[in-house]
């Protein structure tokens, strides 16, 4: 293996790599912002909302659990144009083209992952005793200030280690917007491999990048754990 292929050269990969990597993270993290949000308000309708719309959010959670995330990730690339044509066609206004395939992959890699986190804030929600809420109102404290300062941050520290292995999901999981042609890391060490005839070297180099970001994401998770716990103990 030659491995000054993967230098910071003009001849090099190093940089590509590291680019590869940076947009790796880029989508990780807006696809899991979208899934903690819609999974957010996924779980809260199912736990408070009327029951028809509880069911159809059950329903919706059992469809994107169940197909492969690459299907949803071809599924909404290739229908999003048309879709958003139809849309504009609608309301007269003019057709704004294709979306970025980086909010398309986003979207769709988020999308999954709000079926997954809608049912750990669900559990995490479950998980609060009754009694809680009601001392929430019985101290004064309104619906959203008892929900914020009393249930959010236990909430939050029951779903914290299955948050964290969402984020790995969603790390692994932007490999497959590389279909869509985003040069992140998959890609670019496929480009890479391809171009030089270097596979080992090269899926080599990826998977120990991967590994780095999952390595380093788990430190960061175990940080935050140990200090949910830490405040849990006061």
């Amino acid at each position: 293996m030659n491995l000054a292929l993967l230098g910071l050269g003009p001849d090099g990969w190093g940089k590509a790599l590291f680019d590869g990597g940076v947009l790796t993270i880029a989508i990780a993290a807006t696809s899991m912002a979208i899934g903690t949000i819609w999974g957010a308000l996924l779980a809260w309708a199912r736990a408070r909302g009327p029951m028809p719309i509880g069911r159809l959010v059950a329903i919706y959670g059992v469809v994107l659990r169940g197909v492969p995330e690459l299907l949803v990730i071809l599924l909404l690339y290739f229908s999003a144009p048309a879709l958003l044509a139809a849309f504009c066609a609608a309301l007269n206004l003019p057709d704004p083209g294709s979306p970025p395939p980086f909010l398309t992959g986003s979207l769709a890699v988020g999308l999954v992952s709000g079926a997954y986190q809608a049912e750990i804030f669900r559990g995490g929600l479950n998980a609060i005793a009754p009694g809680q809420w009601e001392a929430a109102q019985a101290a004064g404290l309104g619906p959203w200030l008892g929900f914020r300062r009393i249930l959010l941050p236990q909430i939050l520290r029951n779903i914290l280690p299955a948050m964290g292995n969402v984020w790995q999901f969603n790390l692994k999981d932007s490999a497959l917007i590389s279909v869509t042609g985003m040069a992140e890391l998959m890609r670019t060490s496929l480009v890479a491999a391809g171009s030089t005839r270097q596979p080992l070297l090269f899926f080599s180099a990826a998977i120990i990048l991967y590994l780095v970001l999952t390595s380093l994401s788990g430190l960061v998770f175990s940080w935050l754990e140990r200090r949910g716990h830490r405040w849990s103990r006061r």
